[in-house]
């Protein structure tokens, strides 16, 4: 997401770091840089226009002061960071629940949103939370509308009511009002409204989510908008902000939206918060949307929080105080180990996701897209072809082996060879952290979980990396052995 923003912002602070002393014409030139990136980027001309006053003002108010210090375009940098927080929302926000469940959300927006797929994504981000949820199809207008929605409530082990067949029958604002009556009997603490759509914005469309708002009371009505439709999506929301009215919004197809402008000016037009992003077709593809963090990743310095937390939901309690006692006690960290992290890995969904949240993504941006998903299954395969003891002290990896593990798991000798080579780089990095000289190369995720550096799970190191060469010698391994001669 924001490919092409960031690679813009990322050019503009380079050219303004080789400059070392700034002058008021170098505040001026890098503002002019950051309005055209915006623009091309689809954000609103006066939304540009206004964030790039502001940055400019705030910079030649300081100039002086940032001079003085030792890294002024560092200093232009945060001031850029901090505003772009503030467009983007400043705090974020969270749903306000009712004093008197259920809590009633209803979602508004066009055809083609995403809003079905959406009520699914955010039923079960509140299950998660410990919620009751219940989903209420009152799109009767949409062909298959109720059908869909059943479809993902099954998915997701959330009810949904759903008295009318829908395709034309049926009259939603009655269906929307018996659906919070079944809630109040059935002690669900909340519930979602899946409301009808067009394909633009006209009367009936209006007409008909005043009567469901109306009807139900609402405590939150979210406006989803596909983020890939630019300053249309500005333009549907203050039609719909004036229409019916909204407390929030909820950007849909985020993953998609190289330029972001729908994201950086959605706010500044209508004043209400983004308060969740889907990132993604699978239902876990769902996230709260933190301003201060997008911004991070806008700027190119990545998104550590939501990946650590992401880590911390695929990992059980158990194994990670298990891992982080030996990482303590100074023991090695094992294949057995390792087994563990992969599986967590594949739990946290596309790591092609994951490692794009990196700090300096942005550079391996070709190693990322390149990244090939099935590596972590064939990983694991290698691994789980190992006995207990081969994964616990890999030193017994002889050729005999390596053959045998190989065999076992489909791969060939020298991928194994890979696995093991990578892993004792691995295990060194982690002796490296323990003692205090900090991570060589690309930051991995050990930082956080415990993980090793994602080279281990197959990622190929970042072509900046030096290893210190070694003294050669005949290796023990026949497919090693028989390479080197060659």
């Amino acid at each position: 997401m924001f490919d092409n923003l960031t690679a813009k912002f990322s050019s503009a602070f380079s050219s303004l770091r080789a400059k070392g002393r700034l002058k008021s014409g170098d505040i001026d030139e890098i503002a002019n840089e950051i309005k055209a990136a915006l623009i091309e980027s689809d954000v609103a001309l006066d939304v540009a226009e206004q964030f790039t006053a502001r940055i400019t003002e705030r910079s030649l108010e300081k100039l002086e002061e940032l001079n003085r210090g030792t890294n002024p375009s560092q200093a232009i940098f945060a001031i850029v960071n901090e505003e772009l927080t503030a467009i983007l929302g400043g705090n974020s926000r969270r749903i306000q629940m009712a004093k008197k469940p259920p809590t009633v959300i209803m979602l508004t927006g066009l055809q083609g949103a995403g809003k079905t797929s959406l009520a699914g994504k955010l039923a079960l981000h509140l299950k998660k939370e410990g919620n009751t949820p219940l989903l209420i199809a009152s799109d009767l207008q949409r062909p298959n509308a109720v059908t869909q929605l059943q479809t993902v409530g099954e998915s997701i082990k959330v009810p949904v009511f759903a008295p009318e067949p829908g395709n034309g029958v049926g009259d939603p604002v009655a269906v929307a009002k018996a659906g919070v009556k079944f809630a109040e009997d059935n002690y669900h603490n909340i519930v979602i409204v899946d409301t009808a759509g067009r394909l633009g914005v006209d009367q009936e469309l209006m007409r008909e989510a005043i009567r469901i708002r109306d009807a139900v009371s609402p405590d939150e009505i979210f406006f989803v908008v596909d983020a890939m439709v630019g300053q249309d999506a500005v333009r549907t929301a203050q039609a719909f902000q004036e229409g019916v009215g909204f407390d929030g919004v909820v950007l849909t197809k985020l993953d998609g939206d190289a330029r972001g402008g729908a994201a950086l000016s959605i706010l500044a037009k209508t004043g209400k918060p983004i308060l969740f992003a889907s990132t993604g077709e699978k239902v876990e593809d769902f996230d709260i949307f933190y301003p201060d963090r997008m911004a991070s990743r806008i700027l190119g310095m990545g998104d550590i929080q939501t990946l650590a937390e992401q880590a911390k939901r695929a990992m059980d309690g158990e194994t990670t105080s298990r891992l982080e006692e030996k990482f303590a006690k100074g023991e090695d960290f094992t294949l057995t180990d390792f087994l563990a992290q992969l599986q967590a890995m594949k739990n946290m969904g596309s790591m092609t996701k994951m490692l794009a949240m990196l700090p300096g993504a942005g550079a391996i941006k070709k190693q990322i897209e390149n990244f090939d998903e099935n590596e972590l299954v064939r990983t694991q395969a290698i691994v789980e072809s190992m006995t207990p003891l081969e994964r616990n002290d890999p030193k017994v990896l002889n050729g005999s082996r390596r053959a045998r593990i190989a065999k076992g798991s489909g791969r060939q000798v020298s991928e194994v060879n890979n696995l093991v080579d990578r892993f004792s780089a691995a295990q060194k990095m982690m002796k490296q952290m323990r003692s205090g000289k900090g991570m060589p190369g690309m930051p991995g995720m050990s930082g956080m979980t415990g993980m090793p550096s994602m080279a281990g799970a197959g990622l190929p190191a970042p072509s900046h990396s030096k290893v210190a060469p070694k003294k050669k010698s005949k290796s023990g391994n026949p497919a090693k052995r028989a390479a080197e001669e060659a």
